[in-house]
Protein backbone atom coordinates (compact mmCIF):
# COMPACT_ATOMS: atom_id res chain seq x y z
CA UNK A 1 0.00 0.00 0.00
CA UNK A 2 3.24 2.26 0.77
CA UNK A 3 4.48 1.61 -2.93
CA UNK A 4 1.08 2.14 -4.31
CA UNK A 5 0.10 5.42 -2.06
CA UNK A 6 2.91 7.00 -3.96
CA UNK A 7 3.06 5.27 -7.54
CA UNK A 8 -0.65 5.99 -8.34
CA UNK A 9 -0.96 9.80 -6.75
CA UNK A 10 -1.95 9.94 -3.82
CA UNK A 11 0.07 11.04 -2.21
CA UNK A 12 0.48 13.94 -4.81
CA UNK A 13 -2.83 15.08 -3.63
CA UNK A 14 -2.65 14.70 -0.03
CA UNK A 15 -2.76 11.16 1.60
CA UNK A 16 0.83 10.94 3.64
CA UNK A 17 -0.22 8.25 6.54
CA UNK A 18 0.03 4.64 6.15
CA UNK A 19 -2.25 3.06 9.76
CA UNK A 20 -1.34 -0.24 10.70
CA UNK A 21 -5.24 -1.15 12.49
CA UNK A 22 -5.59 -4.08 14.88
CA UNK A 23 -4.11 -7.69 14.68
CA UNK A 24 -0.54 -6.57 14.66
CA UNK A 25 0.54 -7.83 17.61
CA UNK A 26 2.01 -11.17 18.91
CA UNK A 27 -0.93 -12.11 21.77
CA UNK A 28 1.48 -11.92 24.19
CA UNK A 29 4.27 -8.76 25.67
CA UNK A 30 7.63 -10.11 25.23
CA UNK A 31 9.75 -10.66 28.62
CA UNK A 32 10.77 -7.46 29.31
CA UNK A 33 6.75 -6.36 28.67
CA UNK A 34 7.38 -5.12 25.90
CA UNK A 35 5.14 -5.13 22.82
CA UNK A 36 5.70 -8.11 19.98
CA UNK A 37 4.82 -7.72 16.75
CA UNK A 38 3.43 -10.70 14.77
CA UNK A 39 6.42 -12.62 13.91
CA UNK A 40 4.88 -13.70 10.32
CA UNK A 41 3.23 -10.73 9.37
CA UNK A 42 5.96 -8.48 10.52
CA UNK A 43 8.80 -10.46 10.10
CA UNK A 44 11.19 -7.20 10.45
CA UNK A 45 9.20 -5.47 12.79
CA UNK A 46 7.42 -2.17 12.82
CA UNK A 47 10.25 -0.05 13.17
CA UNK A 48 11.92 -1.82 9.74
CA UNK A 49 8.35 -1.20 8.84
CA UNK A 50 7.85 2.35 9.50
CA UNK A 51 11.89 2.87 7.93
CA UNK A 52 10.42 1.72 4.67
CA UNK A 53 7.11 3.81 5.33
CA UNK A 54 9.57 7.55 5.47
CA UNK A 55 11.80 6.25 2.70
CA UNK A 56 8.60 6.77 0.71
CA UNK A 57 8.16 10.23 1.73
CA UNK A 58 5.16 8.79 4.02
CA UNK A 59 4.77 8.96 7.76
CA UNK A 60 3.38 5.58 9.83
CA UNK A 61 0.46 5.28 12.20
CA UNK A 62 -0.41 2.16 14.40
CA UNK A 63 -3.06 1.30 16.54
CA UNK A 64 -3.40 0.56 20.43
CA UNK A 65 -6.33 -0.25 22.58
CA UNK A 66 -6.42 1.67 26.53
CA UNK A 67 -7.98 -1.69 27.96
CA UNK A 68 -6.64 -4.62 29.32
CA UNK A 69 -6.74 -5.87 25.44
CA UNK A 70 -7.44 -4.83 21.93
CA UNK A 71 -10.62 -5.01 20.34
CA UNK A 72 -9.27 -8.35 18.63
CA UNK A 73 -7.92 -9.61 21.88
CA UNK A 74 -4.50 -8.30 21.33
CA UNK A 75 -2.54 -6.93 24.47
CA UNK A 76 -3.70 -3.45 25.63
CA UNK A 77 -1.97 -0.95 27.18
CA UNK A 78 -3.62 -0.47 30.42
CA UNK A 79 -0.71 -0.67 33.16
CA UNK A 80 1.86 -0.50 30.49
CA UNK A 81 1.09 3.21 29.24
CA UNK A 82 4.18 5.06 29.52
CA UNK A 83 6.53 1.95 27.98
CA UNK A 84 4.18 1.78 25.53
CA UNK A 85 4.65 5.55 24.59
CA UNK A 86 7.96 4.87 24.49
CA UNK A 87 8.28 2.11 22.52
CA UNK A 88 6.11 3.65 19.54
CA UNK A 89 8.82 6.71 19.53
CA UNK A 90 11.60 4.12 19.48
CA UNK A 91 9.72 2.63 15.94
CA UNK A 92 9.73 6.26 14.92
CA UNK A 93 5.50 6.20 14.97
CA UNK A 94 3.81 9.38 13.65
CA UNK A 95 0.21 8.50 14.77
CA UNK A 96 -1.53 6.65 17.14
CA UNK A 97 -5.33 5.14 17.22
CA UNK A 98 -5.95 4.57 20.73
CA UNK A 99 -9.36 2.48 20.77
CA UNK A 100 -11.46 1.87 24.02
CA UNK A 101 -12.35 -2.09 24.19
CA UNK A 102 -11.61 -3.98 27.32
CA UNK A 103 -11.90 -0.89 29.20
CA UNK A 104 -13.85 1.08 31.85
CA UNK A 105 -15.42 3.91 30.36
CA UNK A 106 -15.34 6.04 33.61
CA UNK A 107 -11.38 5.48 33.63
CA UNK A 108 -11.15 7.06 30.34
CA UNK A 109 -11.00 11.08 31.48
CA UNK A 110 -7.97 9.85 33.24
CA UNK A 111 -6.27 7.25 30.92
CA UNK A 112 -6.79 8.63 27.55
CA UNK A 113 -5.07 11.92 28.98
CA UNK A 114 -2.40 10.37 30.93
CA UNK A 115 -1.11 8.26 27.73
CA UNK A 116 -1.05 11.74 25.41
CA UNK A 117 0.92 12.96 28.65
CA UNK A 118 3.22 9.78 28.25
CA UNK A 119 3.31 10.03 24.11
CA UNK A 120 4.55 13.80 24.03
CA UNK A 121 6.75 13.59 26.98
CA UNK A 122 8.67 11.20 24.37
CA UNK A 123 9.20 14.19 22.39
CA UNK A 124 8.44 13.13 19.19
CA UNK A 125 5.68 14.46 17.49
CA UNK A 126 2.78 11.92 16.86
CA UNK A 127 -0.94 12.49 16.32
CA UNK A 128 -3.32 11.20 18.61
CA UNK A 129 -6.37 9.76 18.01
CA UNK A 130 -8.72 9.03 20.46
CA UNK A 131 -11.90 6.64 20.76
CA UNK A 132 -12.90 8.28 24.14
CA UNK A 133 -16.08 9.77 23.46
CA UNK A 134 -17.69 6.77 21.64
CA UNK A 135 -17.51 4.84 24.38
CA UNK A 136 -18.60 6.78 27.12
CA UNK A 137 -21.78 7.39 25.25
CA UNK A 138 -22.47 4.42 24.79
CA UNK A 139 -22.01 3.76 28.60
CA UNK A 140 -24.76 6.76 28.90
CA UNK A 141 -21.81 9.61 29.85
CA UNK A 142 -21.36 12.60 28.48
CA UNK A 143 -18.06 13.03 27.10
CA UNK A 144 -16.03 15.80 28.58
CA UNK A 145 -15.07 17.59 25.66
CA UNK A 146 -13.10 20.63 26.87
CA UNK A 147 -10.22 17.54 28.00
CA UNK A 148 -10.82 15.79 24.63
CA UNK A 149 -10.07 18.92 22.96
CA UNK A 150 -7.05 19.49 25.09
CA UNK A 151 -5.35 15.77 24.94
CA UNK A 152 -6.46 14.41 21.52
CA UNK A 153 -5.96 15.53 17.61
CA UNK A 154 -9.18 13.66 16.58
CA UNK A 155 -11.48 11.57 18.37
CA UNK A 156 -14.39 9.02 17.29
CA UNK A 157 -17.91 9.75 18.08
CA UNK A 158 -20.24 7.41 16.98
CA UNK A 159 -20.55 3.44 15.34
CA UNK A 160 -17.21 1.85 13.52
CA UNK A 161 -18.59 2.39 9.66
CA UNK A 162 -19.59 -0.95 7.59
CA UNK A 163 -19.06 -1.35 4.20
CA UNK A 164 -22.97 -0.53 3.39
CA UNK A 165 -25.24 2.32 2.53
CA UNK A 166 -27.10 1.91 5.41
CA UNK A 167 -24.01 2.15 7.76
CA UNK A 168 -23.62 5.51 5.90
CA UNK A 169 -26.64 6.88 5.61
CA UNK A 170 -26.44 6.21 9.91
CA UNK A 171 -23.47 8.34 10.43
CA UNK A 172 -24.55 10.90 7.88
CA UNK A 173 -28.01 11.24 10.47
CA UNK A 174 -25.82 10.66 13.74
CA UNK A 175 -23.79 13.90 12.45
CA UNK A 176 -26.81 15.84 10.90
CA UNK A 177 -29.61 15.11 13.81
CA UNK A 178 -26.39 15.82 16.85
CA UNK A 179 -24.86 18.80 14.80
CA UNK A 180 -25.19 21.56 17.73
CA UNK A 181 -23.35 19.27 20.18
CA UNK A 182 -20.70 17.86 17.79
CA UNK A 183 -19.36 21.08 15.57
CA UNK A 184 -18.45 23.88 18.63
CA UNK A 185 -15.88 20.72 19.31
CA UNK A 186 -13.46 21.11 15.83
CA UNK A 187 -11.28 22.87 14.78
CA UNK A 188 -7.46 22.69 13.78
CA UNK A 189 -5.75 20.19 15.60
CA UNK A 190 -8.65 18.98 17.07
CA UNK A 191 -11.13 16.78 14.67
CA UNK A 192 -14.35 15.19 14.90
CA UNK A 193 -13.64 11.82 13.06
CA UNK A 194 -16.65 9.71 11.26
CA UNK A 195 -14.73 7.27 10.91
CA UNK A 196 -13.47 5.66 7.75
CA UNK A 197 -13.75 6.09 3.74
CA UNK A 198 -15.10 3.22 1.97
CA UNK A 199 -14.74 4.09 -1.26
CA UNK A 200 -13.71 1.30 -3.56
CA UNK A 201 -15.11 -2.24 -1.70
CA UNK A 202 -18.04 -3.49 -2.60
CA UNK A 203 -20.69 -1.83 -0.49
CA UNK A 204 -20.98 1.72 -1.70
CA UNK A 205 -22.39 2.65 -5.30
CA UNK A 206 -20.43 5.32 -7.69
CA UNK A 207 -23.20 8.16 -6.84
CA UNK A 208 -22.94 6.79 -3.38
CA UNK A 209 -19.25 7.08 -3.06
CA UNK A 210 -19.18 10.21 -4.02
CA UNK A 211 -21.66 11.42 -1.50
CA UNK A 212 -19.57 10.04 1.35
CA UNK A 213 -16.29 11.90 -0.22
CA UNK A 214 -18.21 15.47 -0.31
CA UNK A 215 -19.87 14.75 2.81
CA UNK A 216 -16.37 13.95 4.37
CA UNK A 217 -15.14 17.40 3.20
CA UNK A 218 -17.84 19.25 4.25
CA UNK A 219 -17.94 17.32 7.94
CA UNK A 220 -14.10 18.51 7.92
CA UNK A 221 -13.48 14.82 8.69
CA UNK A 222 -9.98 12.88 8.67
CA UNK A 223 -9.53 11.53 4.89
CA UNK A 224 -8.46 7.69 5.77
CA UNK A 225 -8.83 5.40 3.11
CA UNK A 226 -9.70 1.41 3.81
CA UNK A 227 -9.46 -0.17 0.39
CA UNK A 228 -7.05 -2.38 -1.21
CA UNK A 229 -5.27 0.01 -3.68
CA UNK A 230 -4.21 -3.41 -5.38
CA UNK A 231 -7.53 -3.51 -7.48
CA UNK A 232 -9.49 0.04 -6.86
CA UNK A 233 -11.36 0.59 -10.16
CA UNK A 234 -10.54 4.12 -11.39
CA UNK A 235 -13.98 5.70 -11.18
CA UNK A 236 -13.34 5.23 -7.40
CA UNK A 237 -9.71 6.06 -7.25
CA UNK A 238 -10.68 9.44 -9.25
CA UNK A 239 -13.24 10.40 -6.35
CA UNK A 240 -10.63 9.65 -3.96
CA UNK A 241 -8.23 11.91 -6.16
CA UNK A 242 -10.78 14.80 -6.50
CA UNK A 243 -8.18 17.98 -5.49
CA UNK A 244 -10.97 19.91 -5.22
CA UNK A 245 -12.80 18.12 -2.79
CA UNK A 246 -9.89 17.64 -0.92
CA UNK A 247 -9.19 20.99 -0.68
CA UNK A 248 -12.47 21.91 0.91
CA UNK A 249 -11.67 18.58 3.88
CA UNK A 250 -8.29 20.64 4.27
CA UNK A 251 -9.56 24.20 4.14
CA UNK A 252 -7.30 26.41 6.83
CA UNK A 253 -10.41 27.59 8.70
CA UNK A 254 -11.18 24.26 10.09
CA UNK A 255 -14.74 25.04 10.69
CA UNK A 256 -16.63 21.77 10.16
CA UNK A 257 -20.10 22.31 8.16
CA UNK A 258 -23.54 21.55 8.76
CA UNK A 259 -27.06 20.21 7.43
CA UNK A 260 -29.15 23.35 6.81
CA UNK A 261 -31.84 21.75 5.24
CA UNK A 262 -33.75 18.26 5.04
CA UNK A 263 -37.26 17.78 3.91
CA UNK A 264 -38.41 14.91 2.07
CA UNK A 265 -35.31 12.88 1.68
CA UNK A 266 -33.48 16.03 0.29
CA UNK A 267 -30.80 17.27 2.29
CA UNK A 268 -28.35 20.50 1.96
CA UNK A 269 -24.90 21.03 3.72
CA UNK A 270 -22.84 23.72 4.33
CA UNK A 271 -19.40 24.58 4.99
CA UNK A 272 -17.74 28.13 5.36
CA UNK A 273 -14.36 27.93 3.87
CA UNK A 274 -11.62 30.64 2.85
CA UNK A 275 -10.98 32.97 0.96
CA UNK A 276 -13.04 35.17 3.49
CA UNK A 277 -13.31 39.16 2.11
CA UNK A 278 -15.04 41.30 4.63
CA UNK A 279 -17.38 39.13 7.03
CA UNK A 280 -18.22 37.39 4.30
CA UNK A 281 -17.53 33.59 3.80
CA UNK A 282 -16.66 31.58 0.98
CA UNK A 283 -19.00 28.28 1.22
CA UNK A 284 -18.73 24.22 0.31
CA UNK A 285 -22.23 23.48 -0.64
CA UNK A 286 -23.39 19.72 -0.66
CA UNK A 287 -26.90 18.53 -2.14
CA UNK A 288 -27.52 14.98 -1.22
CA UNK A 289 -30.23 13.00 -2.56
CA UNK A 290 -31.54 10.68 0.17
CA UNK A 291 -34.35 9.03 -1.69
CA UNK A 292 -34.82 5.30 -3.79
CA UNK A 293 -37.47 6.58 -6.17
CA UNK A 294 -34.97 5.87 -9.28
CA UNK A 295 -35.22 9.30 -10.83
CA UNK A 296 -32.84 12.44 -10.31
CA UNK A 297 -34.27 14.79 -7.82
CA UNK A 298 -34.27 18.96 -9.07
CA UNK A 299 -33.62 21.29 -6.37
CA UNK A 300 -33.05 24.89 -6.82
CA UNK A 301 -32.65 27.45 -4.29
CA UNK A 302 -31.36 30.97 -4.88
CA UNK A 303 -27.70 31.67 -3.03
CA UNK A 304 -29.42 33.74 -0.43
CA UNK A 305 -31.52 31.37 0.80
CA UNK A 306 -28.42 29.40 1.10
CA UNK A 307 -26.73 32.13 3.61
CA UNK A 308 -24.60 33.54 0.68
CA UNK A 309 -25.15 37.10 1.20
CA UNK A 310 -22.56 39.05 -0.05
CA UNK A 311 -23.42 41.81 -2.71
CA UNK A 312 -19.89 41.19 -4.36
CA UNK A 313 -21.75 37.65 -5.15
CA UNK A 314 -19.48 34.09 -5.58
CA UNK A 315 -17.43 32.33 -8.10
CA UNK A 316 -19.43 28.71 -8.37
CA UNK A 317 -17.48 25.87 -9.63
CA UNK A 318 -19.39 21.95 -9.73
CA UNK A 319 -16.68 20.23 -8.00
CA UNK A 320 -17.27 16.70 -9.53
CA UNK A 321 -18.15 18.05 -12.57
CA UNK A 322 -15.42 20.49 -12.94
CA UNK A 323 -18.20 23.30 -14.57
CA UNK A 324 -17.37 26.76 -13.52
CA UNK A 325 -20.45 28.93 -13.30
CA UNK A 326 -18.71 32.59 -12.83
CA UNK A 327 -19.96 34.68 -10.73
CA UNK A 328 -23.29 34.88 -9.50
CA UNK A 329 -25.20 37.28 -7.30
CA UNK A 330 -27.00 36.35 -4.19
CA UNK A 331 -30.33 36.79 -6.00
CA UNK A 332 -29.26 33.99 -8.47
CA UNK A 333 -31.47 30.68 -8.52
CA UNK A 334 -29.80 27.64 -8.91
CA UNK A 335 -31.41 24.42 -10.00
CA UNK A 336 -29.26 21.41 -9.53
CA UNK A 337 -30.30 17.80 -10.56
CA UNK A 338 -29.28 15.17 -7.92
CA UNK A 339 -28.93 11.63 -8.92
CA UNK A 340 -30.42 8.84 -6.22
CA UNK A 341 -28.41 8.52 -3.28
CA UNK A 342 -26.06 10.87 -5.00
CA UNK A 343 -24.77 14.37 -4.45
CA UNK A 344 -23.99 17.65 -6.38
CA UNK A 345 -21.08 19.64 -4.75
CA UNK A 346 -20.31 23.03 -5.43
CA UNK A 347 -17.30 25.51 -4.65
CA UNK A 348 -18.65 29.12 -4.14
CA UNK A 349 -16.07 31.48 -3.58
CA UNK A 350 -16.74 35.45 -2.12
CA UNK A 351 -15.60 38.09 -5.02
CA UNK A 352 -13.58 40.93 -3.55
CA UNK A 353 -14.90 44.38 -4.20
CA UNK A 354 -12.91 44.77 -7.62
CA UNK A 355 -14.50 41.98 -9.10
CA UNK A 356 -18.03 42.52 -8.09
CA UNK A 357 -18.89 45.22 -10.60
CA UNK A 358 -21.46 43.05 -12.87
CA UNK A 359 -22.31 39.58 -11.34
CA UNK A 360 -24.43 38.24 -13.55
CA UNK A 361 -28.09 36.82 -12.51
CA UNK A 362 -29.26 33.99 -14.34
CA UNK A 363 -30.93 30.43 -13.53
CA UNK A 364 -28.48 27.79 -14.45
CA UNK A 365 -29.43 23.87 -14.80
CA UNK A 366 -26.76 21.25 -13.86
CA UNK A 367 -27.37 18.04 -15.32
CA UNK A 368 -25.68 14.84 -14.70
CA UNK A 369 -23.26 13.37 -17.96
Amino acid sequence: MSDLVVSEGYAAVGYEYINVDDCWLEKSRGPRGELVADRRRFPSGMKALANYVHAKGLKFGIYEDYGNYTCAGYPGILGFSANDAAQFASWDVDYVKLDGCYSLPIDMDHGYPEFGRNLNSTGRPMVYSCSWPVYQIYAGMNPNYSSIIQHCNLWRNYDDIQDSWASLESIIDYYGNNQDAIIPNAGPGHWNDPDMLIIGNFGLSYEQSKTQMALWAIMAAPLMMSVDLRTIRPEFKAILQNRKIIAVDQDPLGIQGRRIYKHKGIEIWSRPITPIYQTYYSYAIAFVNRRTDGTPSDVAVTLRELGLISPTGYRVEDLYEEVDYGILSPQTKIKVKVNPSGVVILRADVQPERFSKRPYNPIFYRYPN
